[in-house]
């Protein structure tokens, strides 16, 4: 075990790559991508991670915790352990209204990615990252870096890129995998059991339109459109909603294609993607501008369904998000 100069360092690397045959093996996002949900248990410590191909060991739950992007945030905050999170970076937009009281007494560590020196000043025991991109040597460090610095590391195993890491393709039972795992690591296992069994419910409950639409998902891009592709969470909410990607052939998450490959589809909807810096709005009165994009049968009819940013990754809000789509193709 790494000898530590602060007590609540919870989480270290493992110093071998093999695991203890003793030691309570997680399963990481590998698991998620085959579909499988882990059962719900009370989690003895230490645990044992492999995450996204980085080993880590979880002593105890953590209780110092500084979280980078929405999804990480939004889903300590639906297992209740918000006392823990001491300060959150990178958000996507406001939580959503039902998290807003727990979020409330959270401090704001960076509009964007921290200094690593601002977030060692906070001496947190773990950092929730939302994306792998966020624990670089452009972000807030390196893993093994901050692991020197005995910060340990967790990147929301459905963002994991490697081979074997990467969801293909992410469904909801690896979201849920993801809950579960998360939940064991700091120590709320009944509240990721709950949640899981209360987005399952809902999720359930959610009829998906049945006319057999086609749809682009258009999340940014004027020159070259930025779309959602076959095996990421834009497929994935399509799909739950009853809609047909036009670019599920492509073997990614999002893709970057032309407008005139768009043309050839002419998908019967459109999906934006709402953000606080690229508006559905902007994208509206861009594509009915645009010389290709106006003659679309989509553009012409108006027929738009709009998701927020915070949801087209996987998280707490996947499950409400298909509900929002069903909802908007019904009313069109």
């Amino acid at each position: 075990m790494k000898t530590s100069t602060r007590h609540h360092a919870p989480i270290r690397r493992a110093a071998a790559v093999a695991v203890a045959a003793t030691a309570l093996a997680l399963t990481g996002c590998a698991g998620a991508a085959a579909g499988a949900t882990p059962e719900p248990t009370t989690a003895e410590f230490p645990l044992v991670a492999d995450n996204c191909g980085f080993e880590v060991t979880v002593d105890a739950p953590p209780d110092r915790i500084v979280t980078i992007k929405s999804s990480t945030l939004e889903l300590l905050l639906a297992l209740g352990v918000e006392d823990r999170v001491i300060a959150y970076a990178f958000p996507d937009g406001p939580v959503p209204d039902e998290l807003a009281a727990a979020a409330g007494g959270i401090p704001q560590l960076a509009e964007k990615l921290p200094s690593q020196e601002a977030l060692l000043a906070l001496e947190p025991d773990l950092v929730f990252a939302g994306w792998e991109s966020n624990l670089t040597a452009e972000g807030v460090g390196e893993r093994a870096t901050l692991d020197r610095l005995d910060v340990g590391t967790y990147v929301a195993p459905s963002a994991c890129k490697g081979e074997g890491y990467m969801p293909d393709p992410l469904t909801f039972d690896g979201v849920f995998a993801d809950f579960v795992e998360t939940g064991r690591i700091v120590g709320a296992d009944a509240a990721a059991a709950a949640l899981v069994e209360q987005q399952r419910a809902e999720l359930a409950a959610i009829e998906p339109d049945g006319r057999g639409l086609t749809a682009l998902w258009y999340s940014s891009g004027k020159d070259t459109p930025f779309v959602g592709a076959g095996i990421g969470a834009p497929q994935m909410l399509m799909a739950a909603a009853g809609l047909d990607n036009v670019f599920a052939d492509i073997h990614d998450t999002w893709s970057s294609v032309s407008w005139e490959a768009i043309a050839d589809q002419d998908p019967d909807v459109i999906v934006l993607v709402d953000a606080d810096w690229n508006t559905a709005e902007s994208k509206v009165a861009f594509l009915e501008s645009h010389p290709v994009t106006s003659k679309l049968s989509a553009v012409q009819a108006g027929r738009y369904l709009v998701v927020d940013f915070p949801a087209t990754e996987a998280g707490v809000r996947n499950v409400a998000a298909v509900s929002a789509l069903v909802a908007q193709l019904n009313g069109l």
